[in-house]
């Protein structure tokens, strides 16, 4: 038997840092227990560990990849069948009118695709869709397939009528793996039909310092080589700003494992201890390391804004997940050690919690000048990062005992 949730926890130090900025330019920030907290957004954390190419990165899986963009019908739909020789007003046609049935089209929009010329039809979506590199491939031979039977545009309506019937259903739902692994993990809305929607089964939650945030303008400018030295110009070429922060962050993820292994191998979750699990525990073992090693930020020439996580912890179980978050709801004191300030904090926390409610997780760590921590939350000896990440790939995989 595998447990249910995996939770993992992290902290991770920056110095000098601008790591996740909002519309302003500015580090994001919240206010947790009465103070500033400087913040780094779940979408910022998602996206780099989604896009990461170095090692242990999600491209590494066997597994067909997510297209998250407004571009991909001319991508990999149109540029295709353009290359292949068909015509292009043919192919606009074609591809609008499966654009409209797999993705929904408003009055309005109806309207303006009506109203466009063939030749400057917009084929891009009005938001950045997701579709699964299956469900590209699909709608592309689909194209090609009613491109080979429509004579010209004005034929297109019926050939998709003779394919589809009238009420031009697609299904895109019975394709292994269709939206790719990225909405396997981290989930996708759809309004369509024709679309499954995707519940995400990594949980994740947004950063935050476990002190109060520290900010500093850093005044910068940039000098004209040129124009240095020359009557009595001092060479500034611009003169700014910009924020940097600096703190100790921690970040909390869950991963529901029967929802992973239900989006990974097309199953309903209710049978998820029949499937295979060989997939989702190597992507668990993947996420363990992109957690801790994979850095988000900004303004990478000026900060170079890389640190690996000073602690992993995971805890196993089948109770519903709870944060290690108020832990810091009093913010950690920074003196006379931060690090050790923010174990003890931890340490407490899960002991007072382990009191009221009684253990209901299996507990590892990975942690560097860990101490005791391991022993004050019961999660034993600290163990190297790989030794974890394999420990969290075998549950799932259920090669290791499970006793909770």
């Amino acid at each position: 038997m595998s447990p249910r949730f995996l939770q993992i926890h992290t902290l991770t130090a920056y110095p000098a840092a601008l790591l996740n900025r909002d519309d302003a330019g500015f580090a994001k920030r919240i206010t947790f227990g009465g103070v500033p907290r400087t913040r780094i957004s779940s979408q910022c954390l998602k996206r780099h560990w989604r896009t990461y190419d170095g090692e242990w990165s999600l491209k590494q899986l066997e597994a067909p990849e997510s297209i998250r963009s407004r571009l991909t019908f001319e991508r990999f739909v149109l540029q295709p069948l353009l290359e292949e020789g068909v015509n292009a007003d043919l192919a606009r046609a074609v591809i609008q009118k499966l654009m409209v049935a797999v993705l929904g089209e408003s009055a309005k929009a109806r309207r303006e695709r009506e109203a466009a010329d063939a030749d400057t039809a917009e084929l891009r979506t009005g938001q950045v869709t997701v579709l699964g590199r299956p469900e590209v491939e699909f709608l592309l031979g689909e194209a090609r397939e009613l491109c080979a039977v429509a004579a010209g545009p004005q034929q297109v309506n019926a050939a998709f009528d003779a394919r589809y019937g009238r009420d031009g259903k697609l299904n895109l739902k019975t394709i292994g793996l269709a939206a790719g692994l990225d909405a396997a993990l981290f989930g996708r809305m759809v309004t369509s039909d024709a679309l499954a929607r995707g519940d995400a089964a990594v949980h994740v939650a947004h950063a935050f310092t476990v002190h109060q945030g520290a900010f500093e303008d850093d005044y910068f400018s940039a000098v004209d080589d040129l124009l240095q030295g020359e009557d009595e110009e001092l060479g500034s070429g611009h003169i700014g700003t910009t924020e940097l922060t600096s703190g100790l962050y921690y970040g909390y993820l869950v991963v529901d494992v029967p929802l992973l292994v239900s989006n990974l191998e097309g199953v309903e979750r209710s049978n998820w201890q029949e499937a295979d699990r060989t997939l989702a525990g190597r992507v668990v073992e993947s996420l363990v390391h992109l957690v801790a090693t994979v850095s988000p930020g900004a303004k990478l020439g000026s900060t170079a804004p890389y640190a690996y996580a000073h602690m992993v912890a995971i805890e196993a179980g089948n109770a519903q997940p709870r944060t290690l978050a108020n832990a810091f709801l009093t913010p950690v004191r920074e003196r006379p050690d931060l690090v050790a300030n923010t174990y003890d904090a931890l340490a407490r926390y899960v002991q007072e919690t382990d009191l009221m409610y009684g253990v209901r997780t299996e507990r590892r760590l990975s942690a560097v000048a860990a101490g005791d921590l391991g022993d004050a939350i019961g999660a034993g000896a600290p163990m190297p990062l790989a030794e974890l990440a394999a420990w969290a790939r075998d549950l799932v995989q259920q090669e290791v005992a499970w006793t909770s």
